[in-house]
């Protein structure tokens, strides 16, 4: 916890280089995963049953987990007087969803990261803030959604929140026009999901020829939904010129998911995802699970200092991407960034899930 204290004191997230991730990093993961060793029962028979050791020297060599285990056992560090906010990923109906156990003091540090995280790229003043949601997506404060996390997480960073659809997810023009009319003077703060944002918010105004257009120079934040768009011939280049045509200039996605809450990967002005001071990203091979090197395709395996209260530190995803460089990106961040390439197909994802947890 001392050393998400510092990174917190720093100016930005994304000031620490290599040797950083090589030192202190590995050193507060390792702390973690013992403490999840003592105190989560399942992450004690997974590291036991697999025979995984946690006293290495380099990241690459320390376990991971696959990010699918969370919809199939309850992991968590804490008893279950401690439990504060159970929050679950989004499924389709049918499908077993994560979840993630919380109590206060993890909730509250993601808060604190996720602010660290979005000022670098939103500065520290507060925006007036149009959510391509509906607020009825809030309302069931004890159980989160991704999505419901996503919004209340944001949140915090506007004003004037506006919900741009109704309760059936339909555009609200007329609440949309009043938002514009009334905070025209200033750039404002958008949020949502990324198809949500193309398909309930971007498809409608284009095709009913509405006349919408944002301020100059505001700031679109989006993240998730990409599997559907790409399957439509809609890429990110196509996504942020499409947007830029009704005034919204600054468009950014964000890389993450509910079982690291917190500790996104932000998109930085040159279009590449990078890890922050709290995180880490590792490629590995999809046959061997042997770490690859940079600009070679692979698994995901995202690394974060911030669970305390379930054993999320290092797992694997399933998602396919590569990373292009370190500490040297034309954007002035240290750290590694990465370009994401697509999701693994489902017989991929049952070869590289075959952990033993009984």
């Amino acid at each position: 916890m001392n050393l998400i204290k510092n990174i917190l004191n720093q100016k930005t997230p994304f000031e620490r280089d290599s040797k950083f991730r090589s030192t202190d990093f590995l050193e507060e993961i390792k702390t973690l995963m013992e403490h999840h060793y003592e105190n989560s029962e399942g992450f004690r028979n997974i590291i036991r049953n697999n025979e995984y050791e946690l006293t290495s020297n380099s990241l690459e060599d320390l376990p991971f987990i696959p990010t699918r285990l969370f919809k199939l056992l309850d992991l968590k560090s804490i008893p279950e007087s401690d439990i504060f906010k159970v929050m679950t990923s989004s499924g389709t109906s049918g499908q077993a969803v994560s979840k993630i156990f919380l109590d206060r003091s993890s909730a509250s540090i993601q808060t604190k990261v996720l602010k660290h995280i979005i000022t670098s790229c939103l500065g520290n003043k507060r925006k007036d803030m149009l959510i391509i949601d509906s607020e009825g997506t809030i309302k069931d404060r004890k159980k989160f959604s991704a999505r419901t996390a996503g919004i209340l997480g944001f949140s915090s960073f506007g004003r004037n929140h506006t919900y741009a659809l109704d309760e059936g997810l339909e555009l609200n023009l007329e609440r949309v026009q009043n938002f514009i009319t009334n905070y025209s003077k200033d750039p404002v703060f958008i949020f949502g999901f990324t198809f949500m944002i193309w398909k309930n918010f971007f498809l409608k105004i284009q095709s009913e020829n509405l006349n919408v257009c944002l301020p100059k120079n505001s700031i679109l934040l989006h993240g998730g939904g990409w599997k559907k768009l790409l399957s439509e011939q809609v890429d990110n280049k196509l996504f942020k010129e499409s947007l830029n045509k009704i005034g919204i200039n600054n468009v950014y996605d964000y890389y993450g998911m509910i079982e690291q809450t917190g500790s996104i990967f932000l998109e930085c002005n040159q279009g590449y995802f990078h890890c922050s001071d709290y995180s880490e990203i590792i490629i590995r091979n999809t046959l061997t699970l042997e770490p690859v090197a940079f600009h070679q395709e692979g698994i995901i395996q995202v690394l974060s200092l911030l669970p305390t209260s379930y054993p999320g530190n290092s797992l694997l995803t399933e998602d396919l991407g590569m990373i292009l460089g370190e500490d040297d990106c034309k954007c002035g961040r240290k750290g590694k960034y990465f370009a994401i390439s697509g999701r693994m197909k489902e017989s991929e994802i049952r070869g590289c899930s075959d952990t033993r947890v009984i």
